[in-house]
């Protein structure tokens, strides 16, 4: 009503009124009332925006490459930035022109000349692992930018979402890839065949040494057996040999037993000879007959034999002689009887 207005913003975007070209007010949250014929206003955005953005690059080896991703920032300095961009609304709140998208082209060129560099440098493959070091280098340079600085922009996170080839070298990428994965799986195979193989033979030279360790100790222990029975030979050797001598040593004290007696019954037979010599040396010229008489043997058989023993010497001159049994006999029983 006759050009007067009245409007509101919220308190996340930064309003600058401008009335006749000066500053009539400005804040955040702010609502006013103002006339449109002499009056301009500025709404600044203060919150947080999510920025995405998809640029190509070239790599060392002259592939492309696209890297995906997403800025996060806000607006730190809105009165600096409304200076080199136009955020003026109309009555109805809305923007007379979309410097926004300017903005965030700049931002996004400048993301891009951070990370451009880094990429010229890098390989295919490498370019396409890099993804948290291009984070570090956008934010890097983002935060270094004198652009950036001077429209008031804060970089909050650079996130990269995506590095993606051409789809012709990113079927090149997989096959490579799929025959590389092949040939570690051809190479796994020929490993676990390799291992098992060894594992055998540590196996088989394990059982091998165990078998030298089992036969090793049965020759010691025969070893040691026949040890054993040497020292049990040469003991029973020395055993007989002192049985031999003990034996020895047994016989030579009976042989000088023996002698010694010998020499003694030698002695003892030649004193027993000497007694007799001497008892019968003075019967030794005596007749025989006399020594007879002397006996005065009353037996009648002795009597007999030395009568018979008469006879024979005498026989030569005997003609005949007649000797009964009977007589005899008689003899011999009376001899009997007396005896009863």
């Amino acid at each position: 009503m006759f050009g007067i207005s009245y409007i509101k913003f919220d308190s996340m975007t930064y309003v600058i009124h401008f009335k006749n070209g000066e500053v009539a007010k400005e804040g955040r949250g702010l609502s006013f009332y103002y006339f449109e014929p002499n009056s301009s206003i500025s709404a600044i955005p203060m919150g947080s925006n999510d920025l995405p953005f998809i640029f190509n690059e070239t790599t060392n080896d002259y592939q492309n490459i696209s890297i995906q991703g997403q800025v996060t920032y806000k607006i730190g300095n809105p009165k600096q930035l409304s200076e080199l961009l136009d955020f003026t609304i109309d009555s109805n709140g809305t923007y007379k022109k979309n410097d926004s998208e300017k903005l965030n082209q700049r931002i996004i060129n400048e993301a891009q000349t951070a990370t451009s560099s880094y990429i010229h440098s890098l390989g295919l493959k490498d370019s396409i692992r890099s993804a948290k070091t291009i984070e570090a280098k956008i934010t890097e340079g983002l935060h270094a930018s004198q652009a950036i600085t001077i429209l008031g922009i804060e970089i909050l996170t650079v996130n990269i979402l995506a590095i993606k080839a051409t789809p012709e070298m990113a079927r090149a990428l997989e096959t490579e890839t799929r025959e590389k994965l092949s040939q570690d799986a051809d190479h796994a195979v020929y490993e676990r065949r390799n291992f098992a193989v060894e594992q055998e033979r540590r196996i088989k030279e394990s059982e091998l040494s165990t078998e030298i360790a089992v036969e090793e100790k049965k020759k010691q222990i025969n070893e040691k057996k026949m040890e054993a029975e040497i020292q049990k030979a040469d003991n029973d050797r020395k055993l007989r040999e002192m049985k031999v001598q003990a034996d020895i040593a047994v016989e030579n004290q009976r042989k000088l037993l023996i002698e010694q007696k010998t020499a003694n019954e030698r002695k003892e037979a030649e004193t027993q000879g000497f007694v007799i010599e001497s008892t019968l040396k003075p019967y030794k010229d005596i007749d025989w007959k006399t020594l007879t008489a002397l006996n005065n043997n009353g037996d009648a058989r002795f009597n007999i034999a030395l009568a018979f023993r008469q006879l024979a010497e005498n026989a030569d001159k005997i003609g005949t002689l007649n000797i009964s049994p009977d007589l005899l006999e008689t003899l011999l029983t009376d001899k009997k009887d007396s005896k009863k």
